[in-house]
């Protein structure tokens, strides 16, 4: 990890603060970083993306609370639109560069799309946030299985949605 880089651990944190207590919210974000966590490293993302990654998947979904407190709901357009500013705004207050708080900015803004995914860590974060909320949302096997096929593109991605969504072993 480079030197002065805040730690994994330490965002995970601060994003449980902003979160007041909001359990669903925490819970979401912390499953998604799990799962994007395990497609980076199993995709054997380097160093950089991998971190970058991780720090996209705990604050992809930051602007949430202010949107349900806003408009009384939380989708995608209003989430996305608010979420750049303030992820923007949460990353200046630790030691991110430019560079870093561009790359994560433009994740949050744009998790939703899954057209032109332009990155390695855009994919992985759109695949994850997906399997976290097909468990959340239990969605049906057909929206699951046009994901996989029109979606998703990574190896280990594919392989994990299978796993969760698919096993023989995903009964009561």
């Amino acid at each position: 990890m480079k030197e002065g880089r805040m730690k994994i651990s330490a965002i995970s944190r601060e994003m449980i603060v902003f979160s007041k207590g909001n359990l669903r919210d925490i819970d979401h974000f912390l499953r998604v970083w799990s799962y994007a966590k395990t497609i980076g490293e199993l995709e054997e993302l380097d160093e950089e993306n991998q971190y970058l990654l991780e720090v996209s998947a705990l604050t992809h979904d930051i602007a949430c609370p202010f949107c349900r407190e806003k408009y009384g709901h939380c989708h995608g357009p209003v989430q996305e639109a608010e979420g750049g500013p303030m992820v923007e705004s949460f990353l200046r207050r630790f030691s991110f560069s430019e560079e870093e708080i561009r790359i994560v900015r433009y994740l949050v803004e744009h998790h939703h799309h899954f057209q032109n995914i332009d990155s390695k860590v855009y994919q992985i974060l759109v695949e994850a946030d997906f399997i976290a909320n097909g468990i959340e949302e239990q969605y049906p096997e057909e929206k699951v299985e046009r994901f996989i096929q029109n979606v998703m593109k990574t190896e280990q991605g594919i392989a994990l949605a299978k796993a969760v969504f698919f096993s023989d072993k995903n009964t009561d």
